[in-house]
């Protein structure tokens, strides 16, 4: 593999990845704006790989054959066939051969990064603890409320979903289970309006902020077992349970540490190679303005 300028091929494959990872689309489906965005961030990419592929770094880096098929396997796994592939790669001015010489430029530039990061000292549990310690707020799990709800939808279309006639159905299952409450789960399969209905009702556990405002507020203020008043949200009118309140609590170092040492062993691999891209790029622009000198 060279180190020759990119071609428009290399653009417009990273076009082509941008546009499906950015937006979910191809290129030609972009409204202008998305491509102007896309096309700055293409540019950016391509200039930082040119510089990277130009490093001293990246000398004796070489990609295995079978690393670019699995490269192009995971490609080709976004199509439904191998045709809607190709026509997607003839879209854009690409073919499978050109396609596959990109991947190996791509990859090799993924490489020399991890190369500059081979001699990153291990994350040790002391670097762990001092961390969980120091960000002790950001290890807390929050209340939750397991809840359930029954829900009568307003829809003018339909005379039994009216707001009159719906707000005197919701408050007939309210007075049923100011008797009967235990009998919430069954009302909300009888009657509720939602899918949870399948499930009595169930939400599940909840977070706070997670429903709506007027459903959050009240949810977060009953008691276990306690059932709310009528509540009224942009579905329509709700009935809600509080089965369990499951307070917050600190989660121990312990149960954190394996996740949180890898959280941390990424981060510091993103700034050294942050800091390496940095120089890379700002010594690239001087020797270009001194091209022009």
């Amino acid at each position: 593999m060279n180190n020759q300028p990119m071609t428009g091929g290399d653009g417009r494959y990273y076009l082509l990845k941008v546009a499906h990872e950015q937006f979910g689309r191809a290129p030609g489906e972009l409204s202008s704006e998305q491509l102007q965005q896309a096309s700055r961030i293409v540019g950016r990419q391509l200039r930082i790989e040119e510089a990277v592929l130009r490093s001293r770094e990246a000398s004796g880096v070489v990609i295995p054959p079978e690393q670019v098929e699995d490269a192009w396997m995971q490609i080709a796994g976004r199509y439904e066939d191998a045709e809607a592939m190709q026509q997607a790669l003839a879209d854009q001015g690409l073919d499978p051969v050109g396609l596959r010489a990109m991947l190996a430029r791509e990859l090799k530039v993924e490489a020399v990064l991890e190369r500059v990061c081979a001699s990153l000292p291990e994350i040790s549990d002391t670097d762990v603890s001092l961390y969980y310690f120091s960000h002790i707020e950001q290890f807390v799990r929050p209340e939750t409320r397991k809840a359930r709800h029954i829900l009568v939808t307003i829809n003018e279309d339909f005379p039994e979903n009216t707001r009159s006639a719906a707000r005197t159905r919701i408050e007939t299952i309210a007075q049923r289970l100011q008797e009967r409450p235990e009998r919430f789960a069954e009302q909300a399969m009888k009657h509720s309006e939602c899918p949870t209905s399948l499930q009595g009702g169930l939400l599940g556990e909840v977070r706070a902020g997670t429903l709506y405002p007027e459903l959050d507020e009240c949810l977060f203020d009953l008691e276990p077992g306690e059932t709310s008043d009528v509540l009224e949200s942009p579905m329509g009118y709700h009935l809600l349970l509080c089965e369990q309140v499951t307070l917050a609590t600190q989660v121990a170092l312990e149960d954190v540490l394996p996740r949180l040492r890898d959280r941390l062993q990424i981060r510091q691999r993103k700034a050294r190679q942050r800091e390496w891209l940095e120089r890379l790029l700002q010594q690239t622009a001087s020797v270009e303005n001194l091209a022009h000198v």
